[in-house]
C-alpha cells in the first residue's frame, strides 16, 4: 500500500495520523497480544474508518504478523544465540550478563519484545533468571518449572539451579572470579541490584550498568514495543472515580512527607486512573510510567498514539500525558527543586534510583502507595467479582458436562479441551480474554505445575488418568481463576487418597476464621496439614491476590510458606489452591477464589467466590470429617442454586447429579 493512497483514506476518515504514523502503529499492534476483539485497535486511527481504510488496515496488520520472525518459541534454542551474546559482551569488555524475566515495569506477563530470557534459553515460564559468564551459564527457576525446564532448556548450555535453594547471587559470588558483570538497569529493581553488587564484591568483581541491553544488539527480528488501545474503565465497574483515588493516594504522600511518587506497576496506574489497556498477555494493562504529585496531579508517561480518542476527557485536566522520554527530565526537575520522590525499591527499576541520585535528588524507598488500596476491593468491584464468577462458573459447568461425555474414550486432546472452554467463556458479552494461558495437563503433564500445552506436547486424554485444568477469564467486572482436577475413567485408590487430602486442606483454609491482623503466611499450614500427614507437600504458594479486571496475580497479600507480613483485610481477593504432584504420573490441584469478609466477634473469614463442581468421583468420603462433608455439600448446593438458572435443561440435570450430597 503506497503512502499517497493511505493518506487519502486517512483524510476521508478525519484521521490526524499520517501514513508513516499508521505504519508505526501497526508495528506496535502486531507486537501486542491478540485481542478478543481484533479490530478494536482501528479506532486509534479514526473514530469511524471507512470500508476501504478498514480493509487496508486489516491487510497491513496481517502482513506484519506474517512477516514476524522473532525467534520466540518454547524449546531448546540454537547455540548460536549464546555465542552471539558472548561476542557482544566481549566487545563491551564484560565478563558476564544477567538476563531476568522482566521488562521496565517488572511485569509478570511480558510483551514480546521483552522476552529476552525465552529468546536466549527457550524457557517460557513466567519467572526465572539466567546468568551468562564467559565459560558457563546457569538458569535459576523455582519448583513450579522443574519439569517444564527439562523439556525446554538445553542442559549442555545452561546448568539449572533452584532460585531459592541456590540463588543467583550466591552463584555469581562463587563463579564471577574478578570479572565485570553487566546488567540492564531498566530490568532490575534497586533492591535486586544491591544484592548482585554485594555478590560481585565477594567475587572481587564489579557490577556494571549497561547502556542498552546487549541482547537487543544481537536479537535479529526483535519485536517493536506493543501499542494496544488504552481505554476508560467505567465507574459502574470501579465504584470509585479516578479523582477520588488520586486525592486519597496524594494524602498518603503528604502524610509521609513525599512531594511525588513514581508509579511503575501497570496495574497501579490502571487502578489509579481507571484505565485499561492490552500491551501484555492476559492482563488489561497499558505499559508506561506515572508520577503522582502530592496535590493529586499526575504526569502519565505513555505513547500518546495508543490512547483512545476520548481518553483525554476521561483523564481530566489534572492528568498530563507526556512522551515516555520525558520521564528522565521530570525526575531531574524534582531533584533540582529539592522535592522528595517516593519509589518502591522492590518494584521500580534501578534506573529510576540511579537517575535521581545522579541529579542529586532525595528519594524515599517506600512501598507502592496504590498496592494496598487496590487490593481492598470496593463494593462495586466485589459485586462485579461475584457476578463474573457466576457467569464464569456457568461456562465452566457447560464445559464439564461436555467433557464428561467425551473424555473417557480417548477422543479428546489437551488442546481440544482448552479451546472448547475458551469458546464457552467467549460467549459472554463482558468477556475480554483469558486471565492466563490455560493449563490443561493430562496424565504426567498435570504434574508440571505451570504446564503450557503446544502442538508438540499435545496428548490425548486416556482412561485411568487425571486431567488438571487451571483456567480463568478476564471480564469487565472481574477476573477469575479456577482449577479443577478431573477423573478420566476410573481413578486409582492412590489418586483418590491424595485428592481427598488436597480437598481437606482446601476446606480447612476456605472455612478458616481468624483475627484481624492475621497474614496469609500464618494460615498457609492449614492447607498443607492433610498432605503433611501423608508425607507430602507442594512447592508453590497456596494463594495469591487477584485483581479486579486487572492481573490474575496481585499483591501485596498472599498465602504461602514464604514470610509475608501483610495482614489480610476485608475486600481482598485471594486464591485457595493446595495441590499434589506425582512426577511422571499425575497432578492434583483444587482452586477457588475467596474474598476476605468480616465475621462475628470482630473476626475475619473467607467468602468463596468460585462456582464450579468438584469431581465427586475422586473423593474418598471415609477420609473426611462430618464438618468437611457438610462444607462440601453446602458449597455444592450454592453452586447448584446460583448456576442452574443460567443453564440449559440437560446441563442443569448433569449439574444436579454432580453436586448431590456426598452421602446422598
Amino acid at each position: 500500500m503506497n503512502n499517497r493512497m493511505l493518506d487519502s483514506w486517512l483524510a476521508e476518515a478525519g484521521s490526524s495520523l499520517s501514513a508513516e504514523a499508521v505504519r508505526r502503529l501497526i508495528d506496535g499492534v502486531a507486537a501486542a497480544p491478540p485481542d478478543h476483539r481484533p479490530d478494536d485497535w482501528m479506532r486509534l486511527v479514526a473514530a469511524e474508518p471507512g470500508r476501504a481504510l478498514r480493509d487496508c488496515l486489516a491487510a497491513m496488520r496481517r502482513a506484519a504478523l506474517e512477516a514476524r520472525d522473532d525467534g520466540l518459541g518454547a524449546g531448546p534454542v540454537p547455540p548460536e544465540r549464546l555465542e552471539r551474546l558472548r561476542a557482544e559482551l566481549k566487545r563491551r569488555n564484560l565478563h558476564g550478563f544477567i538476563v531476568p524475566h522482566a521488562d521496565p515495569q517488572q511485569s509478570e506477563n511480558l510483551p514480546r519484545y521483552a522476552e529476552r530470557l525465552m529468546w536466549l534459553t527457550g524457557f517460557s515460564g513466567s519467572a526465572g533468571i539466567a546468568v551468562v559468564l564467559a565459560d558457563r551459564c546457569a538458569l535459576f527457576i523455582d519448583g513450579r518449572y522443574t519439569l517444564q525446564a527439562d523439556e525446554q532448556v538445553d542442559n549442555e548450555m545452561f546448568e539449572r539451579r533452584h532460585v531459592t535453594d541456590d540463588p543467583p547471587v550466591g552463584w555469581v559470588a562463587a563463579h564471577l572470579d574478578g570479572g565485570r558483570l553487566g546488567f540492564d538497569p531498566w530490568l532490575h529493581t534497586a533492591a535486586g541490584v544491591e544484592k548482585f553488587r554485594t555478590a560481585c564484591g565477594e567475587a572481587d568483581g564489579e557490577l556494571v550498568a549497561c547502556d542498552g541491553n546487549p541482547i537487543d544488539a544481537v536479537w535479529m527480528g526483535q519485536p517493536a514495543a506493543p501499542l494496544a488501545p488504552v481505554v476508560a474503565h467505567e465507574m459502574r465497574f470501579t465504584g470509585d472515580s479516578a479523582a477520588s483515588k488520586r486525592a486519597r493516594i496524594a494524602e498518603i504522600l503528604r502524610q509521609s512527607g513525599d512531594a511525588a511518587c513514581l508509579l511503575s506497576a501497570p496495574d497501579s496506574i490502571a487502578w489509579l486512573l481507571n484505565i485499561r489497556g492490552g500491551d501484555v498477555p492476559n492482563s488489561p494493562l497499558a505499559l508506561g510510567f506515572a508520577v503522582l504529585y502530592d496535590d493529586a496531579r499526575v504526569d502519565l508517561f505513555m505513547d500518546a498514539i495508543k490512547l483512545d480518542k476520548d481518553l483525554g476527557a476521561w483523564l481530566g485536566d489534572q492528568v498530563a500525558v507526556r512522551a515516555p522520554g520525558d520521564l528522565g527530565p521530570v525526575l531531574d526537575g524534582l531533584a533540582a527543586n529539592g522535592r522528595r520522590l517516593r519509589a518502591d525499591a522492590a518494584g521500580a527499576a534501578s534506573w529510576i534510583f540511579e537517575r535521581v541520585a545522579a541529579a542529586g535528588g532525595d528519594i524515599h524507598r517506600g512501598p507502592d502507595p496504590c498496592a494496598l488500596p487496590k487490593a481492598c476491593k470496593s463494593d462495586a468491584e466485589l459485586d462485579g467479582a461475584r457476578a463474573a464468577h457466576v457467569r464464569d462458573g456457568a461456562a465452566l459447568t457447560r464445559f464439564l458436562h461436555w467433557f464428561d461425555g467425551r473424555a473417557h474414550d480417548g477422543g479428546l486432546t489437551e488442546i481440544d479441551a482448552a479451546d472448547h472452554l475458551q469458546s464457552l467463556r467467549a460467549e459472554n458479552e463482558l468477556f475480554r480474554g483469558l486471565s492466563f494461558r490455560t493449563i490443561a495437563g493430562s496424565g504426567a503433564h498435570g504434574a508440571i505445575v505451570h504446564y503450557g500445552v503446544s502442538e508438540a506436547t499435545n496428548r490425548r486424554l486416556e482412561p485411568g488418568e487425571l486431567f488438571l485444568l487451571d483456567s480463568g477469564g478476564q471480564y469487565l467486572d472481574g477476573t477469575t481463576d479456577v482449577t479443577r482436577t478431573l477423573a478420566v475413567g476410573q481413578p486409582s485408590a492412590d489418586m483418590r487418597r491424595h485428592f481427598t487430602a488436597v480437598l481437606k486442606g482446601h476446606i480447612a483454609l476456605g472455612s478458616a476464621i481468624f483475627p484481624t491482623g492475621t497474614s496469609g503466611h500464618q494460615l498457609d499450614c492449614l492447607a498443607r496439614s492433610p498432605l503433611w500427614r501423608l508425607g507430602a507437600d507442594y512447592d508453590h504458594g497456596t494463594g495469591h491476590g487477584v485483581g479486579s479486571y486487572l492481573g490474575v496475580h496481585e499483591g501485596p497479600q498472599g498465602i504461602s510458606k514464604r514470610p509475608n507480613e501483610i495482614a489480610l483485610r476485608p475486600g481482598m481477593i485471594v486464591s485457595n489452591e493446595p495441590g499434589y504432584y506425582a512426577a511422571g504420573a499425575y497432578g492434583i490441584r483444587i482452586e477457588n477464589l475467596v474474598c476476605v469478609i468480616e465475621a462475628p466477634g470482630g473476626m475475619l473469614a473467607f467468602e468463596t467466590l468460585t462456582r464450579a463442581p468438584i469431581d465427586r468421583r475422586l473423593i474418598d468420603a471415609s477420609q473426611m470429617t462430618v464438618d468437611e462433608i457438610a462444607w462440601l455439600d453446602d458449597y455444592h448446593a450454592a453452586v447448584r442454586d446460583s448456576l442452574t438458572p443460567l443453564l440449559e435443561a440437560e446441563t442443569a440435570a448433569w449439574l444436579a447429579a454432580a453436586t448431590k450430597p456426598i452421602n446422598g
